[in-house]
């Protein structure tokens, strides 16, 4: 019986050491996007090349914010772009869109001169454009 008991309680140590062993090889996740702004693109992956400012709204069709979003860039007499994820993940994950929607005004260069993380007001982008 005494044997039994001194096998259990060592049983029980080993396994809480290596428990102990596994979490601590864990890593922590991080506790928020890290969100990038974009510096460049390049004019020709998207429509209206030739215009002096180019709109890009990158978004999902999973998104709640995007929609209104879209909905407010298309009221500007702006060229812009809508670039879901779903539809085309090559262009989000080469420009690194890390969360949605990312909007972003380019020059006639491809520079990107503003970025947007999140909601954007029309009135933001009147002030900006």
């Amino acid at each position: 019986m005494l044997l039994r008991l001194g096998i259990l309680i060592a049983l029980t140590v080993i396994a809480v050491a290596v428990a102990l062993l596994l979490q601590r090889r864990r890593t922590e996740p991080p506790s928020s996007p890290s969100y990038r702004s974009i510096s460049e693109i390049d004019r020709t992956e998207f429509a209206h090349p030739e215009a002096p400012l180019l709109l890009v709204m990158f978004g999902s069709n999973t998104c709640n914010t995007c929609p209104v979003v879209w909905e407010t860039i298309s009221e500007l007499d702006i060229p812009a772009e809508r670039v879901d994820v779903q539809d085309d993940p090559k262009r989000h994950k080469r420009y690194r869109i890390d969360g949605v929607p990312t909007t972003i005004v380019a020059n006639a260069a491809g520079i990107v001169a503003k970025t947007w993380f999140g909601p954007v007001t029309k009135e933001q982008l009147q002030e900006y454009i």
